[in-house]
């Protein structure tokens, strides 16, 4: 009888060790930050009824979700975080405090085309407030320092947050009377993967008139510093209300964002951000690596007027954002652009000789509460293939534990990286490593 080949299911990451330890700290440090501001742990099932995910109607979701092979049960995986949201926050609406700050870091599944970089199990990491009737739009604001506070600890890489505000591109639709807005925007929003020209042109194609043509067009076009967009937006002399509150908006979020204390550099208003169109209703975000564009948002969210209009009668606007980390990871890796993030799980090895695995072992418990994690390698074999371990899983200490340490009570330590070697006590021990 043959063997099975073993392989994973295409469209999943596996990694090594090395690498999923990486992979890990990068994880935590993204909760970390998300904990340090105040956001609220809470973790749903994998998998949500068919009525829930999807309560918005069929289209490409019910294409991509996996459904659960039951006779019994009428369920799916979650194909994102933000429904689940949705359904947890109206089923425990009266037991949840407002604005309501959570976090949620977990797997979700999409029936995604087979490509690189694409993945049909992934992480996402979200972050949202949520209100109760209303919710302040200084909101908008804090999320962007917290996506920046993220990148700057584990990119090598400069970016920066694009972020618009939709009520400003709508109000300018309502302006010029166009009614087919929905096909304006989505064009728009190719901008980025076709180019300012092409645009122009499938715009053309949709029947705007040449006065609409060229309005949009001019629009489109504003470019410069923050404050010179700002300034571009208040010469157009749109007269619409919803334009106005949204111009007001972006004016208000991009002040509070530099009052959070992200640079200048790192922030940029850019019109042409028109995503999450059924969804969003106010500010948009979008995260960039300057010099890897081609990689497309790293990071993006926004502001929704109304979180679970589907589940309950309670209005729930909201504001969050995404960071899709099983993407962003292989990303980053790909480009070697992760700053130095610790690989190693282990701070040293106990090497004991032969009949000296009693002072090893004792040597292991000492460390018990030191904070160290400790590991001893019990195999017979010659020491350069037990260097070669350590060396192999990252550990940068080795400590020989023999006959003469035994009988001094003291200890062998071996950096090997620089390749130091010391005989010490187990206090100096705790110090060189």
């Amino acid at each position: 009888m043959g063997f099975i080949k073993p392989s994973n299911v295409v469209g999943t990451m596996e990694l090594l060790p090395n690498e999923q330890i990486l992979f890990d700290n990068v994880k935590n440090i993204i909760e970390d930050t998300f904990k340090k501001r105040g956001f609220l742990p809470i973790d749903t099932p994998v998998f949500e009824k068919n009525e829930i995910l999807l309560a918005k109607g069929g289209g490409e979701t019910t294409k991509q979700i996996f459904k659960i092979d039951s006779e019994s049960k009428d369920i799916s995986l979650r194909f994102d975080l933000t429904v689940p949201l949705a359904r947890y926050v109206a089923q425990y609406f009266s037991d949840l405090n407002f604005p309501f700050r959570r976090y949620h870091i977990g797997k979700v599944y999409r029936g995604e085309r087979n490509q690189k970089g694409r993945y049909k199990e992934f992480y996402q990491c979200d972050i949202d407030v949520i209100g109760n009737g209303k919710l302040d739009i200084k909101n908008d604001a804090e999320l962007p320092y917290i996506i920046y506070e993220i990148f700057s600890k584990i990119i090598n890489e400069k970016f920066a947050i694009n972020f618009s505000n939709l009520k400003i591109i709508n109000g300018l639709f309502e302006n010029l009377g166009v009614d087919n807005k929905t096909d304006m925007l989505r064009i728009i929003d190719k901008i980025e993967k076709i180019g300012f020209e092409k645009v122009v042109e499938e715009l053309k194609n949709t029947g705007l008139n040449d006065n609409n043509l060229e309005k949009i067009t001019e629009f489109i076009k504003i470019s410069g510093s923050n404050e010179e967009i700002i300034e571009k937006l208040n010469s157009l002399g749109i007269k619409n209300a919803l334009f106005d509150k949204g111009v007001e908006e972006l004016k208000e979020v991009y002040n509070c964002m530099k009052l959070f204390g992200i640079p200048e550099d790192c922030i940029k208003i850019n019109l042409t951000i028109t995503r999450g169109l059924d969804y969003y209703t106010g500010t948009v975000y979008e995260t960039f690596l300057e010099n890897y564009r081609q990689l497309g948002s790293v990071c993006s969210g926004g502001r929704y007027d109304d979180l679970a209009s589907n589940y309950t009668s309670q209005i729930l606007p909201g504001v969050g954002i995404s960071i899709g980390l099983t993407r962003l990871f292989y990303q980053l890796l790909d480009k070697n652009l992760f700053k130095e993030i610790k690989t190693n799980s282990i701070d040293a090895l106990i090497i004991p000789m032969e009949n000296c695995y009693d002072y090893a072992i004792k040597l292991l418990n000492k460390f018990e509460n030191s904070g160290k994690i400790i590991q001893i390698y019990f195999e017979d074999a010659k020491m350069k293939k037990k260097i070669s371990y350590a060396d192999k899983l990252n550990i940068p200490y080795i400590i020989i534990v023999g006959e003469d340490e035994k009988a001094n009570n003291t200890y062998t330590v071996k950096d090997l990286k620089t390749g130091e070697q010391s005989t010490v006590d187990f206090e100096g021990l705790i110090k060189l490593i």
